[in-house]
Parts: structure tokens; C-alpha cells; sequence
């Protein structure tokens, strides 16, 4: 049987560039042609030097979306452009049925959501670790609800990535980074974006603010640790090996929680360090102050704890299951605190 074509989506963001930029060096078996989604021929240009084949594609669409992947007979779809809306992810899937159909092949896609759907924001329990391999994870997702009509939507596009996979023969996975940090090693964005909230919150306030009381955590998970998962998963699909896939298909990359008190102080340090703050201490926002950070942030008031705040037990197991061995634990993000507020600087806009 031929080998997997692969093809890989946000190729010019910050995941998807750090992804593409350590194929060619991680240990993956036979495989066929690594395809990189692209808008524009600077991408094309751009993705080459991973030793991939840029595959231009408008994903608005969806007719040409799903026979540019039939023709090409890809097998192995990693989405890692829209948490939010599923059309896209169900035309692709639909196309993996039908390569599946016409070579005979296993077919696998791979949803990149986030650890926020996963946490007291959607309305998930968090008296207690959620394991990304609870058999009960699915059910979890079907019934919960937050107070916010975007995440319950991103929630629900988990579900129906699940749900049309299997409907079509494909093995599905939800994949879901966490606090990302750490410098992005592809082409385009190279900065993060819960770290980068508190770092242009504080900017535009001149200080640095939480949003709740308590002592919240949060996974958090180097750049690199967060590709090798990535990585990790498309090996052992590559090898064949059935690594949990559907209902029992999640993924979350993180070697641990941190809490968000320890995270705003070590920011606070590095700001007020450079003048970028005015002083060095962590404020609880009132009311008066939500509205600003919402106006430095670009959203409401209300949704501003969502950006900087609120709690996540999500915790990770499948990963170490499947062979994922992190590099980093979770108390380097305070190590590097001060270099990743460097970076954070240098590129925010």
C-alpha cells in the first residue's frame, strides 16, 4: 500500500511554524509527501525550506477544499488553523472518507482546540485533576456549558470533529496546547498569546493586573514539548500503532500546572525591570479596570478573565502513554520568565 500523504494547516503560525520547522529532524517512519497549506506564493516560498510541498489552498472553498485532498490522496490531516467554526474540519474528514474509499487506507485527522475548552470557562468540573484520558471526557463536553456563546461554539466544534469522523471511517484526535511559551522556530508568528495578553494588558495599563482571587493554576507547556506531542502522535500513526483515537482521542500537552499568581509576578519582575510597567507588584483588577484591560485587550469586560485568568485542571497522561517524554516541567516558565517578556516585547506590535 502507499505511504501516508500528509497534510499540515497553519503552517505560518505560531504551532503550526515551530511543527513544520522539526519534521525533517524528528525520527518519522516512511511516509509520503508532507503537504503545507498556503494563502499566498511568499508562504510557498517561505514553507519550502522545511523540505515540504506548499499546497495553495482557499478554504472558503470547501468544493475544491475536499477534492484537492482527494486528489492528492491525503490520508493524514493536522488542523491547527480554527478552534471556532467546523466547516472547514467536516469537508476535510468527508474527503478522508472518500480517500479512505479509494486507496484503502486508514485515515486520520487531527483537531488543535485549546486547554480553555477544557476548563471552568466552558463550565468543566475543577475540584479534582480532568485526565485527557477520562473515559468520560466526551460526555463531558456534550453537557457542558459556559456563560460564553464563542467557547460553547469551539466546544461544540470538538464534538462534531468527533462525531463526523466517525461517521466517515476516520480516526479523529483532539489535540489541545495550553500556555504556550517559549520562541515559535518557523517563519511567521513567533510569540505566543496567553503570555503575550498579560504582557499587552500591562503594557497599555502600566501594570500588571489578575482578575480573580485564590490561586488558580493552569498547564503550561514549552513550544518545543508542545510540537514533540504533535510529532509524537503522527509517528505512531505512521508505525500504524492505534494510539486512541475518537471519544478516546484526546490529547493534552503539558508536563504540569503552574498558577497564574506565580505566572503574573514573574512577568510583573521582567516588566518593571525594562520600565515597562511602573512598579513590580501584581494589582486585583476592579471593575473600572476590566474595562480597560478589556480596551487593551480588544474585548469586553467581561470576557477579559477568559484572556487572563480562570482555572484548568486538565491534565496530561495520553501523551506519556504513547511515548511523549517533555523536556521542560512546568516550573521552567518562571525560569524563563524574564527571556519570554523579552520576546514578548520585541514583537508585540
Amino acid at each position: 500500500m502507499p505511504p501516508h500523504n500528509i497534510l499540515i494547516t497553519g503552517g505560518s503560525g505560531y504551532l503550526g511554524g515551530t511543527l513544520l520547522a522539526h519534521l525533517s529532524s524528528f525520527p518519522l517512519p516512511l511516509h509520503g509527501t508532507v503537504y503545507a497549506s498556503v494563502r499566498t506564493a511568499a508562504q510557498a516560498e517561505s514553507v519550502k525550506q522545511y523540505n515540504v510541498t506548499p499546497l495553495p489552498i482557499d478554504f472558503s472553498d470547501t468544493t475544491a477544499l475536499k477534492q484537492e485532498i482527494i486528489n492528492k490522496e491525503i490520508s493524514i490531516i493536522f488542523f491547527l488553523i480554527d478552534a471556532r467554526h467546523s466547516t472547514n474540519q467536516v469537508s476535510m474528514i468527508e474527503a478522508l472518507g472518500e480517500v479512505k474509499t479509494k486507496t484503502g487506507k486508514e485515515v486520520h485527522f487531527l483537531h488543535t482546540t485549546g486547554a480553555k475548552l477544557f476548563s471552568d470557562i466552558v463550565g468543566h468540573p475543577t475540584n479534582k485533576p480532568l485526565l485527557d484520558t477520562d473515559p468520560g471526557l466526551y460526555e463531558i463536553q456534550k453537557t457542558c456549558k459556559g456563560p460564553f456563546d464563542i467557547m460553547n461554539e469551539c466546544v461544540q466544534t470538538n464534538n462534531t470533529v468527533i462525531e463526523i469522523a466517525s461517521k466517515h471511517g476516520v480516526k479523529s484526535y483532539i489535540f489541545a496546547p495550553c500556555i504556550v511559551y517559549g520562541e515559535g522556530e518557523g517563519f511567521g508568528n513567533k510569540i505566543s498569546i496567553q503570555t503575550v495578553a498579560i504582557v499587552q494588558a500591562a503594557k497599555a495599563l502600566r501594570q500588571v493586573y489578575k482578575t480573580q482571587e485564590g490561586n488558580p493554576t493552569w498547564p503550561v507547556c514549552h513550544v518545543l514539548d508542545n510540537t514533540t506531542l504533535y510529532l509524537q502522535i503522527l509517528k505512531k500513526i505512521l508505525e500504524g500503532e492505534d494510539v486512541g483515537h475518537g471519544k478516546d482521542g484526546y490529547f493534552l500537552a503539558s508536563p504540569g500546572s503552574v498558577a497564574w499568581n506565580d505566572i503574573y509576578s514573574a512577568i510583573a519582575k521582567a516588566m518593571f525591570k525594562r520600565g515597562a510597567v511602573d512598579d513590580g507588584s501584581v494589582k486585583l483588577a476592579d471593575d473600572a479596570t476590566l474595562e480597560k484591560l478589556g480596551d487593551a485587550l480588544r474585548v469586553p469586560a467581561a470576557f477579559v478573565p477568559v484572556q487572563l485568568s480562570r482555572c484548568c485542571t486538565f491534565t496530561a497522561v495520553h501523551g506519556k502513554e504513547i511515548g511523549w517524554k517533555p523536556k521542560y516541567e512546568a516550573e521552567h516558565i518562571l525560569e524563563v520568565a524574564d527571556a519570554e517578556v523579552e520576546l514578548i516585547l520585541k514583537y508585540l506590535k
